[in-house]
């Protein structure tokens, strides 16, 4: 966990919404957690507050305020559009925000109970996501770019693999996904970070994507991902089929692309999060998935 940039207690989330939203002040405030970004507080039944912890993740607040409302609509699952605004105030540096409280656990904690079902909708999801982008979308420079620009950081983060033979497999797979031709459309809307830990669960069901604090322009293979992280192998052409959507390439080529980004995306879960249990797993587990992937 990197460390946070500011102290954030419940003290400080009350003296922000009696100075800037009083009318929530009479809901019960309990603290949430905190991810590397963020640290949350449920405010009442159906509301949170999110603050940035770090300097770093300040800007990733206000894209989210500034473009989750325009994309919500089109979307067919819940998203946490920011309802309220918060200001710097109270000693606190940067803009927050009152979301919705979406019910449910993450789905690294209660995995969906319908694989076919989840792949179809989840696809749907990123077919309705995935539309071009204005020229003023947040820019990620680690998120829908082509792989060849993680080629430095993926090769430094495989040398500290323990084992050799899997240091080599993993190697002559990226070597393959480099060979892919890149992303030749125009750049179109990407979650940026989209994992299990950011899809819930409820009742068995997908019920929310969260987290949109990477959310990017670029490749759309990127959210192609989730499928070595989530589905089973048989479910997985059910997603690629629901999501591709309007896109005019080979399906060989997306799909070796997003084999690639979930390569990369497990090797960095687990040499980056040692001490996040749950994260390090699924590292592991999309890492075996992306190299045993047929």
């Amino acid at each position: 966990m990197m460390r946070a940039d500011v102290a954030i207690d419940a003290s400080l989330v009350r003296a922000l919404l009696q100075e800037q939203h009083a009318d929530l002040l009479h809901r019960a405030l309990v603290d949430a957690g905190e991810g590397w970004d963020n640290r949350l507080f449920r405010l009442g039944d159906d509301l949170a507050v999110r603050l940035p912890r770090r300097a770093a993740s300040a800007a990733l607040i206000t894209h989210e305020q500034r473009w989750l409302p325009l994309l919500a609509p089109r979307l067919p699952l819940p998203i946490p559009v920011p309802l309220r605004i918060g200001q710097p105030g109270c000693g606190f540096p940067w803009s927050w925000s009152v979301v919705p409280w979406f019910s449910g656990q993450s789905a690294t904690v209660e995995p969906p109970q319908d694989p076919d079902t989840t792949a179809i909708l989840l696809g749907q999801f990123l077919r309705a996501l995935h539309q071009p982008a204005p020229q003023g979308a947040p820019h990620n420079p680690w998120r829908g770019v082509p792989l060849a620009a993680r080629d430095k950081t993926m090769r430094e983060h495989v040398q500290r693999f323990d084992g050799a033979g899997e240091r080599r497999k993993v190697l002559a797979l990226w070597e393959r996904v480099l060979s892919t031709p890149p992303w030749s459309g125009s750049p179109v809307w990407i979650h940026g970070d989209l994992h299990p830990r950011n899809l819930l669960i409820s009742g068995g069901r997908l019920s929310a994507v969260i987290d949109f604090g990477d959310l990017t322009a670029g490749d759309p293979a990127t959210d192609l991902a989730v499928a070595w992280m989530l589905l089973p192998p048989s479910a997985r052409s059910l997603f690629l089929t629901s999501a591709r959507g309007h896109f005019n390439e080979p399906n060989d080529d997306m799909w070796m692309r997003a084999r690639g980004w979930a390569l990369a995306l497990g090797v960095a879960f687990s040499v980056n999060v040692a001490d996040d249990g749950p994260m390090t797993a699924l590292g592991r587990a999309t890492i075996d998935a992306a190299l045993n992937d047929l």
